[in-house]
């Protein structure tokens, strides 16, 4: 199968959601939330997930998920802890050209606030600081391509993932 959807991956807080509506909409493409179809599958919110299946049952939740997204033609937005879950990162790489909104952390801090309302994924005793330099090797081992946000704002942003799909 061809690689005919674009999978946005980053930490929460990039703006995978927000360019991802705009990209879809650039592009002719469907929108697809892999966060929202994680809470339509579990019939959950995923704060409620995580506080009922602790994160490793979430992990487990959302690899099943992702890794079972057939679709053509979207551009999918994922939630930030998929990079934790191998398979799911496999299948949509087989699908998809994942693209990695990075961002630096210092504007990421500051972008996000609170963590728990945004049903971010934090061990305890973990920082932000800690997830971010968790994750970050694993999106960049996981993306095809890399944009970097660093003063860019959402119409730039959307450009630059154009200009380098090259679609």
């Amino acid at each position: 199968m061809e690689k005919q959807n674009v999978v946005l991956i980053g930490m929460p807080g990039v703006g995978k959601s927000t360019v991802g509506v705009i990209l879809a909409k650039v592009l002719g493409y469907e929108f697809v939330d892999s966060d929202l179809l994680i809470q339509k599958a579990e019939k959950r919110l995923l704060r409620e997930i995580i506080a009922d299946e602790g994160q490793d049952g979430f992990l487990k939740i959302e690899n099943r998920v992702n890794a079972s997204i057939e679709t053509e033609k979207a551009v999918i937005a994922t939630g930030g802890s998929v990079a934790y879950c191998t398979e799911a990162m496999e299948h949509l790489r087989e699908i998809g050209t994942v693209v990695y909104l990075k961002l630096d952390y210092e504007i990421l801090r500051q972008r996000l606030g609170n963590l728990k309302g945004r049903g971010v994924v934090l061990r305890d005793g973990q920082t932000l600081k800690d997830l971010y330099d968790e994750r970050t090797p694993l999106y960049e081992k996981y993306a095809d391509i890399v944009v970097d946000e660093k003063n860019l704002n959402i119409e730039e942003t959307l450009q630059k993932i154009i200009e380098k799909l090259k679609i």
